[in-house]
């Protein structure tokens, strides 16, 4: 599958570490939400396969606390989020306002390997007290973990013309 150009083409400068945590933060936001509203459907389904009164009985046992069906379905969710929007045009909504972009060095979309390899290192890259987050502070290039493993780069890119 040829990849596509991502526009505006053009040499840039790497984000920040700064830029990066605003956007994460905007996207926070955003995902939450959409988690929320996954549980909600997730648990609507349930109850209408195995009935109100039986759900009500397992919630109140603690049955259904950590459902790890219901914790891999938010984690696919929140993987597709950021894999559709870093493979269309390399911006998440929270990347948009604080004009960053995930790329190729040749400036093409990501493929859905590199969102995959990029979101599963960036979450461990949390878990160690965002230890590949800080690497970018001390890397050349501004780059983090996730960017060196998944060979992508995040880019500042100008604000697009009103």
């Amino acid at each position: 599958m040829p990849k596509h150009l991502l526009i505006p083409q053009g040499e840039f400068p790497p984000a920040t570490l700064g830029r990066r945590l605003a956007a994460m933060f905007y996207d926070f936001l955003l995902c939450t939400a959409l988690l929320i509203v996954t549980g909600g459907v997730y648990k609507m389904i349930q109850m209408a396969i195995i009935g109100e009164e039986k759900m009500r009985a397992l919630t109140d046992a603690g049955a259904l606390d950590g459902d790890p069906l219901l914790s891999t379905v938010l984690l696919f969710v929140l993987f597709g989020f950021f894999a559709k929007f870093w493979t269309h045009n390399g911006q998440t909504l929270g990347m948009q306002v604080w004009c960053i972009r995930v790329q190729n060095a040749d400036g093409t979309a990501i493929s859905l390997w590199q969102a995959l390899l990029r979101f599963v290192v960036s979450i461990a890259s949390l878990l160690l007290v965002g230890l590949g987050f800080i690497w970018s502070l001390f890397d050349k290039r501004k780059r983090t973990w996730h960017d060196i493993y998944s060979d992508t780069q995040l880019v500042r890119v100008p604000k697009k013309a009103k």
